[in-house]
């Protein structure tokens, strides 16, 4: 759930883009990313998380970006923006060997379990599949801007298919992992 929670800025930005408030939406899920990094650290004494550092640094700085540019940004070019950042924070935590789920899954997992090579290839394959969702995103995203006659509904049935299987397989893999431990 928690690893659920951590894509609230993403929704908050997602809600405002398409009430067509471009830098509100930038400021919003720098704002929400703040919060999330507030209430995990003052008031639940967690640490901080690849994701949601991450998160509010792409947003911050594209909301500051915007502000200083007056940069004109339309919906699909702001989501490639904003997707292509989400896909690069991830395959970042994937290149240093530090998968932006495994901070999830050790607040829910005991302690004697973290550095199991199996627990480890589960986290793996939950953000490999993450990754390759929001790769999904991006392209649909790209679709969007370079070939915009390609018809909307084809970028949101693309971006739910992906967010759904990702969970989906989230959820599947995490049951699975818990039901032989």
């Amino acid at each position: 759930m928690n690893l659920l929670l951590s894509f609230a800025p993403f929704f908050a930005f997602a809600v405002l883009i398409h009430l067509g408030y471009v830098e509100a939406a930038l400021w919003a899920g720098a704002l929400v990313a703040g919060a999330l990094l507030l209430r995990d650290c003052l008031v639940l004494g967690r640490s901080f998380k690849i994701l949601e550092v991450g998160t509010l640094a792409l947003f911050a700085a594209l909301a500051l970006y915007t502000r200083a540019t007056g940069q004109a940004w339309t919906i699909p070019s702001v989501r490639f923006v904003v997707d292509a950042g989400l896909l690069l924070i991830v395959l970042a935590s994937l290149a240093v060997g530090r998968p932006f789920t495994l901070q999830y899954a050790r607040e829910g997992a005991p302690r004697e379990v973290w550095d199991n090579p199996r627990f480890l290839a589960i986290n793996r394959s939950i953000s490999l599949v993450w990754a390759t969702a929001f790769a999904v995103l991006v392209l649909a995203d790209a679709a969007m801007v370079y070939v915009p006659e390609i018809p909307r509904r084809l970028d949101i049935i693309a971006t739910l298919l992906a967010l759904v299987g990702a969970y989906k397989y989230t959820a599947r893999a995490t049951a699975q992992a818990e039901g032989s431990a």
